[in-house]
């Protein structure tokens, strides 16, 4: 059986992806993270923001979140260092209990940026954790997914 796992080599050892000979084309990549804040929580916000000792919450996980993105591959062994071209991240509350981050990352550049998105709406997630847990540590990052990928090979859209 072929090994398909671009990660593997001959001799089933780590490696890194060569993409010296691919084509640089401009990708982008969008990651969603659900997450359950509780009632207890989304009731402090006001005007979609809760400001804490600790800073506005959404700002803060925003700002984390553009930080992860840009040390993706510090954090992920196989991950190419990648010129971004830009990070856009959105938090939003959906209902009484719960929020939705989306993280689009875009670049032009010889692979992909899914693993840049999905680290961002992670990262984010986990700042809203942090910055709420004096209040409630009930919360849940219920859901990180990546939404879709554009450029390379092939389009994703898992919307």
């Amino acid at each position: 059986m072929e090994n398909k796992f671009t990660h593997i080599g001959e001799k089933n050892q780590p490696k890194m992806v060569n993409v010296g000979d691919k084509k640089i084309t401009k990708r982008q990549a969008t990651a969603k993270a659900l997450m359950f804040l509780g009632s207890e929580i989304i009731s402090h916000f006001n005007n979609e923001e809760l400001v804490t000792k600790k800073g506005p919450v959404f700002q803060t996980a925003i700002i984390a979140g553009i930080q992860a993105v840009k040390k993706t591959s510090e954090l992920i062994p196989m991950c190419h260092p990648l010129l971004i071209n830009g990070v856009d991240i959105d938090i939003d509350i959906l209902d009484k209990e719960h929020i939705e981050i989306l993280c689009t990352v875009s670049i032009e550049g010889k692979t992909g940026v899914e693993m840049e998105a999905l680290t961002g709406a992670n990262i984010a997630a986990l700042t809203v954790y942090d910055m709420c847990k004096s209040i409630s540590q009930k919360m849940v990052i219920k859901e990180v997914k990546l939404l879709e990928k554009s450029g390379g090979k092939s389009d994703i859209k898992n919307g």
